[in-house]
C-alpha cells in the first residue's frame, strides 16, 4: 500500500515512558523511552512477548492513561488531555471487553451507540462482523470468539478514522479470523489508520504495512516485514543416510558465509545466500551420490526474528530519576 509521508503522522509518540509503582526497586518501568509514528491509512502492528509493554503502550496512545513522561499526539491532539477532541474520531477494541451479560447483542450495540457520536446503524456494525444473525442472543450465551467479534463491532460503530485493535483474533476460529482479516483490509483500503497488537505473527505478516517488535519496554526493530527479517539467515536442513558415514567424514563443500551445525545425522545450514548455498549443496550431493533426506529450505521468517529478540536479555531500565519531569 502506498502510504503518503507528506502529511503529519496520525499517531506520533516521542520518548514515551510508563512506570508503575514508586521509584526504585519497588516500581516497574513498563515502557522505557519509546518512539513511534503511524501514517494516515497505514496498518501498523506492534509485536512483543508477554510483558514487553505492548498493552501499556496502547493504553497510553488511546488516552486511557497518562504517560509518566513523553509526548503523544493522535490526530494532532494529546489523547489524554484533549480526550474530547480525540475520542469521537477513534475506535478501540480492548484485549477484553466487559458487557452486561443479560443484554442481547442488539441491546448492547444500541447502548454503546447511544454514547457514540455519529454512530452507524447497530445492525450494520453487527453485519460487518458476521453477528447480525445473533442480534437477539444474550451476551452471556455468546462464545468467546463471538464476544471478540462484538468487541470489534462496537469499535466500528463511530466510523473511526483511527482504529486500535488489541489482540483482535484471540479466540476466533480460522474462518472467523479470515473474515476479520478481510474486514480489516477493507477498512484500511477505505483510509482507516489501524494500530494492531497481536501474538499471531502470521496476522502481522498478512496485514501490516509496517511493524515493530518490543522487548523490555522498548522497540528493538521496526520496518516492513522484509526490513525486519533482513540480515536474518535462511535455513537449509537435511539428513544424511547411514551409508554416508558420520558427518565429520562426509566433507561438505565450502559454503561461503554459512554456518553448519549437526545433531546426529541431521544437518542444519544457516546462510545469507539461500539460492547459492542450496545450489552448491545439491550439486555436491549429486556428484557424491548422496541423497539429502528430509530436505527443507526456507527463507528467513518473522518468527525467527521475533524469537531471536525475545530470547535476548532486556537492557536495564532507566531509574525513575532519569524520567525528566512527570507528564507533559
Amino acid at each position: 500500500m502506498d502510504i503518503s509521508r507528506t502529511e503529519p503522522p496520525v499517531i506520533e509518540v516521542t520518548g514515551l515512558h510508563r512506570r508503575y509503582g514508586p521509584a526504585g526497586a519497588a516500581g516497574f518501568d513498563a515502557v522505557r523511552g519509546l518512539d513511534l509514528t503511524v501514517q494516515r491509512g497505514e496498518l501498523f502492528a506492534l509485536l512483543g512477548t508477554n510483558g514487553a509493554g505492548k498493552t501499556s503502550t496502547m493504553e497510553l496512545i488511546e488516552g486511557l492513561a497518562a504517560p509518566t513522561a513523553g509526548r503523544i499526539r493522535v490526530l494532532g491532539h494529546d489523547p489524554y488531555r484533549e480526550r474530547t477532541a480525540v475520542r469521537p474520531r477513534i475506535g478501540i477494541m480492548l484485549q477484553e471487553g466487559g458487557f452486561p451479560s443479560e443484554l442481547t447483542v442488539a441491546e448492547t450495540g444500541r447502548s454503546w451507540a447511544g454514547m457514540t457520536s455519529g454512530a452507524r446503524p447497530v445492525d450494520e456494525a453487527l453485519d460487518l462482523v458476521g453477528l447480525l444473525h445473533r442480534r437477539t442472543v444474550r451476551v452471556k450465551q455468546l462464545s468467546g470468539g463471538e464476544r471478540r467479534r462484538l468487541d470489534l463491532a462496537l469499535a466500528l460503530l463511530g466510523r473511526p478514522e483511527v482504529l486500535f485493535l488489541d489482540e483482535p483474533s484471540t479466540g476466533l476460529d480460522p474462518e472467523a479470523r479470515a473474515a476479520t482479516w478481510r474486514l480489516v483490509r477493507e477498512l484500511r483500503a477505505q483510509g482507516t489508520t489501524v494500530l494492531l497488537t497481536t501474538h499471531y505473527l502470521e496476522e502481522a505478516e498478512e496485514l501490516a504495512d509496517r511493524l515493530a517488535i518490543m522487548h523490555g519496554g522498548r522497540i528493538v526493530v521496526e520496518g516492513t516485514v522484509a526490513e525486519v527479517i533482513a540480515g536474518r539467515p535462511s535455513r537449509i536442513g537435511f539428513e544424511l543416510p547411514e551409508r554416508s558415514g558420520p558427518f565429520e567424514t562426509v566433507g561438505l563443500p565450502p559454503l561461503a558465509g554459512a554456518e553448519v551445525t549437526a545433531e546426529g545425522r541431521r544437518i542444519t545450514v544457516r546462510t545469507p545466500t539461500l539460492q547459492a548455498t542450496l545450489t552448491e549443496l545439491l550439486n555436491w550431493a549429486a556428484r557424491q551420490g548422496i541423497p539429502l533426506n528430509a530436505l527443507d529450505a526456507r527463507s528467513a521468517s518473522l518468527e525467527e526474528a521475533f524469537l531471536a529478540i525475545a530470547s535476548a536479555p532486556s537492557t536495564a531500565a532507566p531509574s525513575a530519576t532519569d524520567l525528566t519531569g512527570a507528564v507533559r
